[in-house]
């Protein structure tokens, strides 16, 4: 208001008139600078006499240097420079106070309105910007997250379309993986070579073991009484000994090499009560002073080999046998429960410290007990080879405590229905 009022100060001049007290207005038009910002002009003298006023101009009050508020109006007043002669004038310049408003308003409306959406427009270009640039970086997370759920190297890493760091990173872990695959390769053909080593080995020590525990047996059988009481019978006996505990030992590690190269026995349908039944029996005249008892329901249906499940009852009975004193309670049970087939042989012994319960299943595993002191102590396989017969006909076998402390061990096979 008060620039505007200034300019027209400066363009408007004031002449004596030829009439006396009249004075000559020389200048713009008021009406065209008033239409200009919809506002209202007057030229008065410091008396408040007008001069001259746009159309309907309404009163802007005496005028007094500076703005002032006046009925709704803001007026700007500044004095005009005039010649001599003629009385000091003004020019008021004014606009509707709410007008004035309604344009700052529209200002503050237009600054919020611009800085909002700037600052919306500038998060969603760099969420843009920044959810393409992280794009690759995404995908070789997700990649590499799948490679360490899976342990599978021979994944591929997603290859960018740019080449910028990224890209030279991707390649730089795709050769990674690449070497680390053929790394993994290498070594699993090394271990299955030597699973078959040690397979082909032990059934081939088989035969000449056999020779020699029958040429032993019979060497034994011919001595007279005398030559078994003397030197010679003790080298026969400690000879024949060996040899029986050698063969154990090669039929253990045979059986353990088999699972381990993947050889799997002959499977057919037979039922699992019937072999715990049979495995009872062969181990119950060595019982020593130990009761045992056997529980069992009926149609125990399982897929598997025979003679690799009597052999899993026989180790689990003989391991109770081993690490219980006489007079202990071995309770073997074989049945129904949520779908498959369980056998469990439970101990009133001393049981298996629970530090310790994952390393009975190691083999060669000592758990320091009475049972390992003693010369016939067995091979240390027995667990070992229960767990892999378990696992070689998709079951698993489980370490606890039975109700009265001893241990337990659970059987889990899936039933030939399943």
């Amino acid at each position: 208001l008060r620039g505007a009022a200034g300019e027209l100060a400066l363009e408007v001049e004031l002449q004596p008139a030829a009439e006396f007290g009249q004075v000559q207005l020389l200048g713009p038009s008021l009406t065209q600078v008033a239409m200009a910002n919809d506002a209202e002009v007057q030229i008065v003298f410091s008396t408040g006499q007008a001069i001259k006023r746009t159309p309907d101009s309404p009163d802007l009050g005496p005028p007094s240097p500076g703005v002032e508020h006046h009925q709704g109006y803001d007026v700007a007043t500044l004095p005009i420079v005039n010649d001599d002669g003629v009385p000091p004038a003004f020019v008021q310049y004014a606009r509707d106070h709410n007008d004035l408003d309604s344009t700052v308003g529209r200002l503050w409306l237009l600054l919020v309105g611009g800085v909002a959406g700037g600052t919306i427009l500038a998060a969603l270009a760099g969420l843009a910007v920044a959810g393409r640039a992280m794009r690759p970086i995404a995908a070789l997370t997700t990649t590499a997250r799948e490679i360490a759920s899976t342990r599978d190297p021979s994944q591929r890493i997603p290859e960018p379309e740019r080449d910028d760091e990224i890209g030279e990173l991707a390649r730089t872990l795709e050769q990674m993986l690449r070497q680390l695959d053929a790394s993994r390769a290498e070594t699993e053909q090394m271990i299955q070579a030597q699973r078959e080593f040690i397979a082909d080995a032990s059934h081939e020590l088989r035969t000449p073991l056999t020779s020699i525990l029958a040429n032993l047996e019979l060497l034994h059988s011919q001595l007279s009484e005398a030559e078994r009481d003397g030197e010679q019978g003790e080298i026969v006996a400690s000879a024949l000994s060996s040899s029986r505990r050698m063969r154990r030992l090669v039929a253990d590690l045979l059986l353990l090499a088999r699972a381990d190269a993947g050889r799997t026995g002959t499977r057919r349908q037979c039922d699992l009560g019937e072999v715990a039944e049979a495995a009872f029996a062969e181990v119950r005249p060595v019982a020593d002073g130990h009761l045992l008892e056997l529980h069992f329901d009926d149609d125990l249906a399982v897929d598997g080999n025979p003679d690799e499940l009597h052999r899993l009852a026989v180790n689990l009975l003989d391991n109770g046998l081993r690490h219980t004193p006489p007079g202990s309670t071995i309770e073997l049970t074989v049945a129904r429960r949520n779908g498959d087939v369980v056998l469990e042989v439970t101990d009133d012994g001393p049981g298996v410290p629970a530090d310790r319960a994952d390393h009975v299943f190691k083999r060669f595993a000592r758990l320091g007990g009475p049972a390992d002191l003693v010369a016939d102590c067995g091979t240390g396989l027995g667990l070992a080879i229960v767990q892999a017969v378990a696992r070689s006909h998709g079951g698993e076998v489980e370490i606890g405590s039975s109700a009265s402390g001893g241990a337990r061990f659970t059987v889990s096979l899936p039933s030939a229905e399943a």
